[in-house]
This record gives structure tokens, sequence and C-alpha cells, in this order.
């Protein structure tokens, strides 16, 4: 039956019943409902599933409802962020594929609201061209609220195994020069996000002389409640193949730069913040080296605790496209890559618009921007 719910959580039977039953099955341990609904019912007691994260809340009673209404639920529920219309990839088994980890080593995570802690590494050798396939994240057990996201840089090629003894603090005064050799993003990964598979025709190229061969792990801690002694040992797995892929996969920046002149103030239920990836900066990037534009075909929204929604806008000679990627119900614990549907081509001259939602109305101080 199609119910509703309002501020006092009172459940009440929808007149109109919008949910439709599928299939049942049921047996000595489980139940199973399948159900169909219309994405916009026109209903006012339902919400519009769009391709926004949605919040799936279930409960249930292990006696079945009765004439006098459904039975308290007690600790058996629980809720998951969705994005229900995301389309399904298509997982091609990995599991004879060869890998290699790249995972801190006993990192003492300071008692502190935030931490960046940059570790470098050295890409395993191969001596001809190979494609990751897949990235996954490799989090320690019980530190998945303590590692907030991963990010993947590709330093210089002219760097020595002795960059590899040891990591730091990122963005500290006494890190090492060699850190600042490491400016183009290869991959990331947040929070509530699982492992990112690459489509069929494509593959993150490793093995030549102008791949990655010394890369720099940055993992962001969120420690808001200053716990102290912890030590962590998260990172990420590549899978690769030597059976390469038709297009080799690259990451495209897009976003508001994090500076101290980017803050917002308290007490806003809505604040939007705009970060413009011009024609000019879109010419300059693609235009010598990618004249026939780049194909996306994943998007990763980031944002942090006041962040509400999120949309990526695309204008091609002033006009714009429809939205590369939204979420209009952004989820802090729930940053994972978005497929496209249809690949979209970014050519030299385009525009991108990045739009973000924030709101502050619950602080009562200034909000400093990170990354």
């Amino acid at each position: 039956q199609d119910y509703f719910t309002d501020e006092n959580r009172v459940l009440k039977k929808d007149p109109q019943q919008d949910y439709h039953l599928e299939y049942a099955m049921e047996n000595s341990t489980h139940t199973i409902l399948a159900f169909s609904r219309e994405l916009h019912t026109c209903d006012t007691n339902d919400k519009s599933i769009t391709e926004s994260t949605v919040r799936v809340i279930w409960a249930y009673h292990h006696k079945d409802m009765g004439e006098a209404g459904q039975n308290y639920h007690g600790s058996n529920r629980g809720t998951k962020s969705l994005r229900l219309l995301n389309p399904e990839k298509e997982e091609v088994s990995s599991a004879s594929l060869p890998y290699f980890d790249l995972t801190n080593k006993d990192v003492p995570v300071p008692d502190k609201d935030t931490t960046y802690w940059c570790q470098m590494f050295k890409i395993p050798v191969q001596h001809e061209k190979h494609h990751v396939t897949k990235v996954e994240p490799l989090i320690q057990k019980g530190h998945e609220n303590l590692v907030h996201h991963i990010l993947l840089y590709q330093c210089s090629s002219n760097l020595n195994d002795s960059v590899l003894d040891y990591g730091h603090e990122c963005y500290h005064p006494n890190m090492p020069d060699s850190f600042l050799t490491c400016e183009t993003v290869i991959f990331a990964w947040a929070i509530g996000g699982e492992g990112f598979t690459y489509p069929p025709h494509v593959g993150l190229s490793i093995g030549t002389a102008s791949d990655p061969q010394f890369v720099l792990m940055e993992v962001h801690y969120d420690n808001p409640s200053y716990t102290e002694g912890l030590v962590d040992n998260s990172g990420l797995r590549l899978i690769y193949t030597p059976v390469l892929r038709k297009y080799d996969a690259g990451v495209i920046e897009a976003g508001l730069w994090v500076s101290l002149f980017h803050n917002i103030p308290p007490g806003m239920p809505e604040f939007v913040s705009e970060g413009h990836c011009t024609l000019e900066c879109l010419e300059e990037a693609l235009g010598a080296e990618r004249p026939a534009g780049i194909h996306v075909f994943a998007v990763l929204l980031h944002a942090h605790l006041a962040g509400r929604a999120i949309r990526m806008r695309h204008f091609h000679n002033g006009v714009e496209q429809k939205l590369l990627a939204y979420d209009d119900e952004f989820d802090f614990n729930f940053q994972e890559f978005q497929y496209l549907k249809e690949e979209r081509t970014i050519l030299p001259g385009d525009n991108l618009i990045t739009e973000c939602h924030y709101s502050t109305v619950d602080r009562i101080r200034m909000t400093w921007v990170r990354k």
C-alpha cells in the first residue's frame, strides 16, 4: 500500500495509490517485494524521482500489517542513499587481472578536524603500455567515516626513488619539494563511493614514457571529534590489463579554486558559488592537443558538509546545453561517480560552470571552503 508521512512521523494511507506491486515472494528467511511507480506522479504526497540522490528509508516488523495498521518497527530500520536512475555500469570480470595497491603505511592521523596526508608512490614497472580498467578504494576497516577522499596526482618523471621514503602532511611549509611537481589529477575517490570501473572502450594508460612513473596520493582525513591515536593504512587498488582499449582516460577538474577569498557567511539557507572554466581556458587546454575535443563519460561531484546541490553546466557557442551532471539532493556521505547515459563532447572554446549550492543556516561562524 502507498503511505506517506508528515513532520510528526505519522503514517497515513495515501488516497492516490501510485505504487503497484509487481512481484512478491516469501520463504522462511526472506520476503521480497518488487514494485513500480511513475517517476513523476503529480501527487503532492510523493517525491519526484530524478537523477539526484534519493534517500531510501526502510523499516519492517516481523508480523504482517493488520487491520489496525502497521506495527512499530523498533530497531529494524535504516537508510541508504542511492541514485535510482544512474545507469548500470557494464561490469567486466576483473578477478583474473593483475593489480597493484597504493596504500599508506601506519599514518598517524592527528587529533584535529582536517588533515591532508601525502605519500609518493612509484607505479610498478611495466615494459609496455597497459590500461587500468578499475580502481577500488581500500579503506581500513572502521575508518569508513575517517577517510573522506583520496586523490591521485601524476608527478614529474625526473624524480628518483628517494622520494618514496616518507609521507608528509600536504600543503605544509615543510613538505618535500618533490610534492610540488604533482599537479595533474589522474583519479579521484570520495566517501561513500565504491570502485570505479572504466567503460569497456576506455582505460587509464600506464607503462609508456609519457605515463605516470611517480604518483602522489593525497588522503583527506576527517576527524571532527578530534579522536587521538588513530593510525591508518587506507589507499587504492588499481586493476590493469595488457589488452588495450581504444581510448586513454584522463581527468578534467572544474569548479571553485580553494582560496581564502571563497567563504560563506553563517545563517544562510541558500548560498550559491560559481566556478567558471572559461572558453579561453578550454581553448588553451584543448586547442592544440585535443582540437576535436574530449569525451566525458563520467562525473564526480564533490563538496563538503555545507553542500546541498551541485550542477555542472555546459555551454557551446554561447548556448547552454543540457546539464552535464547534477545532484539537487547532495549527500556528503555518498559521493560516487555518475556514469553519463551518453558521452558528451566538450570542444575548445566551450564553457563549463560549476554551480555549488550551500546552506549554513545552522552555523554561527564563517565557513571557509576547503578541498
